[in-house]
C-alpha cells in the first residue's frame, strides 16, 4: 500500500502546546502490547503479582535515581496495565561547571529532555530488557507503543486520581482493560515461568 501522509499519519493525544516537562503531577498509564496479562492477576480484589510484577514495581521505583527532577506518587502494577503518578518539579539549585556542549547539527528525535515522554519512555524500555531477559525473548515488545497520561491541575484531581489509583485493583471486574470478567482468559497467560 502506497504511504498516504494524511491516512497513516499519527495524530497525537497530547495537549496541544502544552509543555510536558514543565513542573505538575502527571498521571500515566502504560498498557501491554495487545492487553496481554503479563504481570499476575486480580483475585479477591487483591492484585497477585507472577515474576514479572516485581520488575516492573523496581523499575517504577527507580525512576527517581535517573530523573533527579521525578518524584512518585501513587503507583499500582494491574495484570496487564499500570497507573502511576509522576511528580516533575522545578530543576533548581547549582549546576556543575563544564565546557559548553558541541553544538547538534539536528534535534535528536524522541521526547524531549527531562519531560515526562522521556520518562515513560525509560520506564517502559528498562522494564522491556529486564523481562525479555527473564523470559529469554530478545527484542519482544512489553508495551504499546503509546501511554495515556493526564495533567492533574489541583489537590482535588490529585486526590481522585490517588484513590483511583489505590482502588483499582477492586474495581478490575469492571475495568475496561480487564479482557475477560474478573481474570484474565487462560490463552493470555503466559507458561509455567511466570506463574507464581
Amino acid at each position: 500500500m502506497k504511504y498516504d501522509q494524511n491516512r497513516h499519519r499519527r495524530r497525537s493525544i497530547r495537549l496541544k502546546g502544552y509543555d510536558y516537562s514543565q513542573a505538575g503531577a502527571y498521571l500515566v498509564t502504560v498498557c501491554t502490547q495487545g492487553r496481554a496479562c503479563l504481570f499476575g492477576d486480580v483475585v479477591d480484589g487483591e492484585m497477585r503479582l507472577n515474576a514479572a510484577g516485581p520488575v516492573v514495581e523496581q523499575c517504577w521505583s527507580n525512576i527517581p535515581c535517573h530523573f533527579l527532577h521525578a518524584y512518585l506518587d501513587e503507583f499500582v502494577v494491574m495484570p496487564n496495565h499500570v497507573h502511576g503518578i509522576v511528580v516533575i518539579v522545578e530543576n533548581v539549585g547549582a549546576t556543575h561547571a563544564s565546557p559548553l556542549p558541541m553544538r547538534r547539527p539536528t534535534r535528536p528525535a524522541g521526547p524531549k529532555e527531562r519531560s515526562i515522554g522521556a520518562v515513560v519512555g525509560s520506564f517502559k524500555s528498562a522494564v522491556t530488557k529486564h523481562i525479555n531477559e527473564l523470559r529469554n525473548t530478545p527484542r519482544m515488545s512489553v508495551w504499546q507503543r503509546n501511554y495515556w497520561e493526564h495533567v492533574m491541575r489541583d489537590e482535588a484531581s490529585l486526590r481522585r486520581i490517588r484513590e483511583y489509583i489505590v482502588q483499582n485493583p477492586l474495581q478490575w471486574e469492571y475495568d475496561r482493560e480487564n479482557p475477560a470478567g474478573a481474570t484474565c482468559a487462560p490463552s493470555l497467560r503466559l507458561d509455567s515461568p511466570w506463574r507464581v
